[in-house]
């Protein structure tokens, strides 16, 4: 796309950084929703890979912008410079994130860098919508041609290198980064639920009083379960990895999810279906009745009872699916007939 002399730098500079720039971006979303470490590595090294890519454009990017300065004032266009200081706050951060130089749990100005990051990686899509408006380019047939083909495939290249490079560097120095799971989580509280951060989703603060009684509902039937009564003895020891850029394994203790409703709903479950899990503050998910198995309400985290910031009296635990899929402060399951992925990718409370 723009791997030829800097001279030369142009429409296929621009092209090539609208392509990494939208990489990074999608995958960046997307590595919100993955928690099992396969997907999660493939989804983390593609968002940074696009991400460093973008110092390969660089020696082409400042020729063009140097062209442009060139012109009259009327005719530069708007946007760019805001568009390339965020950019590149967006890249310091994140890579200050992967390096972990600042801590696994680092702060600036009472916000998570990770935070930071996201914040300005948004920032940056909607600039880039308001720099790219007006500017639409037309496809030509030499954009798939086999140079231009080539030319990707080597700044592909080049961006997988760099991306490789930078971690065996943070293994080689025994940087904190090299210790980041597949999602790019650090860990803090693995088998002491204490020194786990207590985190919320949106809007999904601490309520002033949980739920004493767990709702079951399947059919138009309710059945009310005593929270005291969940605590059967199931345990699962499961990675709790939340987007906040931690993560943490306890042995979590309760009763499995599949269990409690054959129990109690024995005879009222369809072949096939969801399950709706709902928090006494509203925030819900809805996953695969076929899942049910390797789910579990949890009342005790290492063997003691969840603190209230951590979800208690009840809380669903996931195993493979990121954070914001554990529910807190549950207070109804109810079994639907709509299928899982019915419902917004993430909670928008």
């Amino acid at each position: 796309m723009a791997l030829t002399s800097p001279r030369r730098a142009g429409r296929r500079t621009n092209v090539g950084l609208l392509a990494l720039l939208v990489v990074a971006g999608g995958s960046g979303v997307l590595a919100f929703a993955v928690g099992a470490p396969g997907p999660a590595r493939l989804v983390v090294a593609a968002h940074g890979a696009a991400g460093l890519g973008l110092l390969l454009l660089v020696p082409w990017k400042a020729v063009v912008v140097r062209r442009a300065w060139r012109r009259p004032p009327d005719t530069r266009g708007s946007g760019g410079v805001s568009l390339g200081v965020a950019t590149l706050l967006t890249l310091l951060t994140g890579v200050l994130h992967a390096v972990g130089v600042t801590g696994p749990w680092s702060w600036t100005a009472g916000v998570p860098v990770l935070h930071v990051h996201v914040a300005l990686g948004v920032a940056t899509g909607a600039l880039l919508v308001v720099h790219a408006w007006g500017r639409r380019q037309r496809p030509r047939a030499t954009d798939l041609d086999r140079r231009g083909l080539l030319r990707a495939g080597a700044l592909g290249a080049g961006a997988a290198a760099l991306w490789g490079a930078g971690e065996g560097l943070l293994r080689l120095t025994g940087a904190p980064g090299a210790e980041r799971r597949a999602t790019g989580s650090f860990e803090r509280g693995t088998d002491d639920p204490a020194a786990m951060p207590v985190t919320q989703w949106i809007s999904d603060v601490v309520p002033d009083a949980a739920s004493a009684t767990l709702s079951l509902v399947a059919a138009g039937r309710r059945v009310q379960v005593p929270v005291t009564d969940l605590d059967r003895g199931d345990v699962v020891r499961a990675v709790l990895d939340c987007t906040g850029g931690w993560y943490a394994v306890q042995d979590w203790r309760g009763v499995r999810l599949d269990r409690l409703l054959t129990e109690h709903l024995d005879g009222q479950l369809p072949a096939d279906g969801s399950v709706d899990v709902v928090s006494v503050t509203g925030f819900r998910r809805r996953l695969p009745l076929s899942d049910a198995g390797g789910l579990l309400l949890a009342t005790h985290a290492a063997g003691r009872p969840l603190a209230p910031g951590h979800g208690a009296p009840v809380r669903l635990v996931a195993p493979g699916r990121r954070g914001f899929w554990w529910v807190k402060w549950v207070a109804r399951v109810e079994v639907v007939d709509a299928p899982w992925w019915l419902q917004s990718p993430f909670p928008l409370q």
